[in-house]
Order: C-alpha cells, then structure tokens, then sequence
C-alpha cells in the first residue's frame, strides 16, 4: 500500500494533479479541498494516499490531511457510496466541517453534493454518525450548530457550477469570494461569468 508521497507538482489534470516522486509521476484523483491546498507547479509537497484496487483498474487517490483521507475511507464503506461520490462529497467543504454536518446529522450539506440524494444522505449520516462521534461537536471556530447552514448557498452553488460542467476545483475559484448570504441563483450566475 502506497501511504504518502513527498515529492513535487508536476502539473495538473482534470479533477487531479501529478506528483513527482524521484523522476516518476503519480497521477491522483483528489478533492477540490486537497487541489485548493496544493501549492504551486514545482513546489515540493507531501500528500496521503489511498490505493483503490478494482478488477478493471488502479485508482491513486490523493488527500492534504490524513483527516480527509479517513473521511474518505469511512465514505467509500458506505453502501452505493463510491470513490468519485466520496471525493465529490469532502470537496464541498473542509473535513472539520464534514464531521460537524456528519455528528449534527445535516442532510442538507451531503443533498447538496451532486449524485446524493435525500435517501442517501440519510444513509451517509445513519452509518457514520457514531465513527465521528461527538468530537465533531467541539466548538469550530465557536461555531454554533445552526451557523453551519449559512455556507450552504455557497455549498449548493458550488455543486451547481460542476452539473454545469465545471471541475469542482474551478467552482471552487470561481466562488473563492462568494458571499453566503446571497442566494444560489444568483452565485451561479456571478460564477458563470467570471474567467
């Protein structure tokens, strides 16, 4: 099992990037929060990994956190959730938060992700609600419970902009400063005009 890579950026591809690990690439699959983290082309960087091992292929997945990596795993052992699900789902918002939505039982956060529906948001918060436990609770930013609804504009835009056809890393550039207050329609639009 490949557990990390310490190497450069080599480049980026869609929904990925490429590290050079002594003169070899590695091609990951990773979130728009682990692509938003990533620095520069040539930078040097080191990334946690999951091996995905299907009959037909292998699948490099990349994540900034070991948090986000465990997220990643507690997703994908969820019924009908599978890797590119998972990736869709940490990339609308930080893993803190993901675990604060998961232990307050926020449907509306994981609905918000394209390819989740109600039914299996529901399924996502039933089975992973006791791994997160309570320490998801503890004071983000001293956050209370009902202040984490107020990203959701951005959350629902932002899973709008990639239906649209736009990379969840681009929707996220693209709504870098967005305000939470105004409303979807309006977000998308603003989005879909800017370079």
């Amino acid at each position: 099992m490949i557990d990390r890579l310490i190497g450069t950026v080599a480049g980026w591809v869609p929904d990925g990037v490429v590290i050079d690990v002594g003169g070899v690439g590695f091609r990951l699959e990773a979130s728009g929060t682990t692509l938003r983290d990533m620095p520069a082309e040539g930078e040097r960087v080191q990334v946690f990994t999951h091996l995905h091992v299907r009959e037909d292929a292998l699948q490099l997945y990349g994540f900034s956190t070991e948090e986000e990596r465990e997220l990643f795993l507690m997703f994908i052992g969820v019924s009908k959730i599978g890797p590119k699900l998972a990736l869709a789902a940490l990339s609308a918002r930080r893993p803190a938060d993901v675990r604060r939505a998961l232990a307050l039982g926020d449907v509306a956060v994981f609905q918000a992700v394209p390819g989740i529906g109600k039914k299996t948001a529901e399924r996502l918060i039933l089975e992973l609600r006791e791994k997160v436990g309570d320490a998801a609770l503890v004071s983000h930013h001293g956050a209370s419970p009902g202040d984490l609804a107020g990203d959701s504009s951005i959350a629902l835009a932002r899973a709008a902009l990639v239906e649209l056809g736009l990379t969840p890393s681009e929707a996220e550039a693209r709504l870098r400063e967005a305000d939470p207050q105004e409303d979807v329609d309006v977000l998308v639009r603003r989005a879909l005009r800017a370079r």
